[in-house]
């Protein structure tokens, strides 16, 4: 048993010493003092836009070096989204490294003299989210140029942009001095935008202008570039598709410690990317305006809604961009109608614009005391026409109702006001003849009825009844029937001419107050509690004898409008 054992120790030992251990060495014999592990170095390419990731609470590194006699350079650093850190440093070396050197691990030149000895001078730094640019001289001594960025927070990406010598690059597209998003107008449902030109369109002629103007649209906020803006709307469809499969089952990683580590990894060639390998095509944005003006008008928008706009140049052969300062507005909100209110027990005529089947009225009402309950009376004074009304309060409909001829009482109860809309569905005109001066459509009142419970009781018929037995050359006795609330009863004669029929009547909607106080015969109180038996009489004298007269009765009530009875005609005997 225990040879065994040590033979099984011993053949391990000997794959291990034959195989060399699964890690690389950090120093070996023919190793130099400065030698380390591979790390992520890269040159910068010089007139070429380069996409650089970012992972998290990493240092991406970028070395280059200027050509002979090249006295004025420009790096231009932008990044995507998110905030970033970049430093550009000078490096110069006492003594280069021999080339002849074996070494023991595969190393880049870069590495080799950032780890050798020597001094290095900070040219220029810069932490932000912004668009940024150094333009200087070149630094005399230096052997190597080390441009390094780290993300603040999160994964991200940067473009870089190295440009050797004096004057524009022409890589990335010009701004005007003023780059300004200006509002020209707002309405409800448009905004008008311009922009100064940009320089890089201008001079050039139309048949080789590369450049395009895109504004882009939304409800959260301006983008510093493009880029940014991309991520946000790649991020909205990813929300927009994860609603749509929230009930459908998640796609789960397999292997997701290899993906996290994927992102770990230093590869130089996967994270130098130009624009176009990461995709980076203008056609799959939805510019709401594309082209060459400098004007645009962004239609179909929401009302009373703020939106925020950001106009980008587009350059199409390098596949870069400028973004101008973006700006915001708020529609204008929807034309409301007009809302009259009304005040505590007002008499009100209402009469809809002529020239069309269909018109509405919005009125408003607020109720008193602590019940918050009133009275809505309603009357159409349209031979053929109804009148639709409908109760809401708080956005909420609470009621709806076709008011004719006959009044319709409608109970208010639960909310401190009302919206009342009054919209007309008869096509019929007015009776205008019958109501004369009056042209009103409807009328109503509205009431806070204390202490009550609900709507007013109403008489069970509004027929007159005259008794020809009672009937004399100088007097008529008047019947009709009552409530079993105490209420006003006002009896109102007209003495009818030779010319005017016995047939017709007072039209319903006049009530007592269009009527002179010399027609009024009486007033009277009245009440039974029992309805059936709430009949009552009136005797009406001072008549002449052989004269027809038409009576008119009127429920003069507490809370809603009067309520008028149909009118009578009644005789006088010529003999008695």
């Amino acid at each position: 048993m225990m040879a065994a054992m040590a033979l099984s120790w011993y053949l391990c030992l000997a794959v291990t010493l034959l195989c060399g251990p699964p890690w690389p060495q950090g120093h070996s014999a023919l190793a130099p003092e400065n030698e380390v592990p591979l790390r992520p170095t890269a040159w910068l390419p010089d007139g070429k836009v380069t996409s650089i990731q970012l992972p998290k609470g990493r240092t991406r590194r970028l070395y280059f070096t200027l050509k002979k006699k090249v006295v004025m350079m420009s790096v231009t650093v932008s990044p995507c989204d998110l905030p970033i850190e970049w430093t550009l440093a000078a490096r110069t070396l006492k003594d280069k490294p021999p080339k002849s050197l074996h070494w023991s691990t595969k190393k880049s030149m870069p590495e080799v003299w950032w780890r050798g000895p020597g001094t290095e001078a900070k040219i220029h730094t810069y932490t932000g989210n912004a668009m940024e640019t150094y333009t200087g001289p070149s630094y005399a001594p230096a052997s190597i140029y080390i441009l390094r960025l780290r993300p603040k927070d999160q994964d991200t990406r940067v473009t870089v942009y190295l440009h050797q010598g004096s004057g524009p690059s022409g890589a990335f597209p010009e701004l005007p001095s003023d780059p300004h998003v200006h509002t020209l107008g707002v309405g409800m449902t448009s905004v008008t935008l311009s922009w100064g030109p940009s320089t890089s369109l201008t001079r050039l002629p139309h048949t080789q202008r590369s450049y395009d103007y895109c504004v882009l649209v939304n409800r959260k906020h301006n983008y510093r570039n493009l880029c940014a803006a991309r991520e946000g709307i790649r991020k909205e469809r990813e929300k927009y598709k994860k609603r749509e499969k929230k009930d459908k089952q998640r796609k789960v990683t397999v292997w997701p410690i290899l993906e996290n580590w994927w992102w770990q990894q230093w590869d130089a060639e996967t994270d130098l990317r130009s624009p176009a390998a990461l995709h980076d095509h203008h056609d799959d944005l939805q510019c709401v305006c594309k082209g060459t003006e400098s004007v645009c008008t962004v239609s179909e928008l929401v009302p009373d809604t703020q939106y925020y706009f950001d106009v980008f140049l587009i350059d199409r052969l390098n596949g870069t961009s400028a973004a101008y300062t973006g700006t915001f507005a708020q529609t204008h909100e929807e034309a409301r109608p007009a809302i009259t209110p009304l005040r505590e027990g007002e008499l009100r005529w209402v009469t809809f614009r002529d020239g069309g089947s269909t018109s509405e009225e919005f009125f408003s009402f607020r109720t008193r005391g602590w019940q918050q309950s009133g009275l809505l009376t309603l009357q159409s004074c349209g031979s053929s026409e109804k009148i639709k009304v409908t109760i809401s309060s708080k956005g909420q409909e609470l009621s709806s109702l076709a008011v004719g001829e006959d009044l319709a009482q409608i109970w208010l109860q639960g909310s401190p006001s009302y919206l009342i809309h009054l919209e007309r569905e008869g096509t019929a005109p007015p009776r205008q003849a019958a109501l004369g001066a009056l042209k009103a459509s409807v009328k109503m009142q509205a009431s806070s009825a204390y202490h009550r419970q609900g709507v007013p009781s109403l008489p069970s018929t509004l027929e007159i009844k005259s008794f020809n037995r009672l009937r004399s050359c100088e007097s008529i006795t008047l019947a009709w029937m009552g409530t079993e609330e105490r209420s006003l009863y006002c009896v109102y004669r007209r003495r009818l001419g030779k010319d005017e029929g016995e047939k017709g009547g007072t039209a319903p909607c006049l009530g007592p107050e269009s009527r002179s106080d010399t027609e009024r015969v009486l007033c009277k109180y009245f009440q039974e509690l029992n309805p059936r038996r709430a009949v009552t009489t009136a005797v009406i004298r001072g008549l002449e004898p052989g004269v027809a007269y038409m009576f008119d009765v009127y429920l003069m009530r507490r809370w809603g409008i009067p309520i008028k009875y149909s009118s009578k005609t009644v005789r006088t005997r010529k003999e008695c």
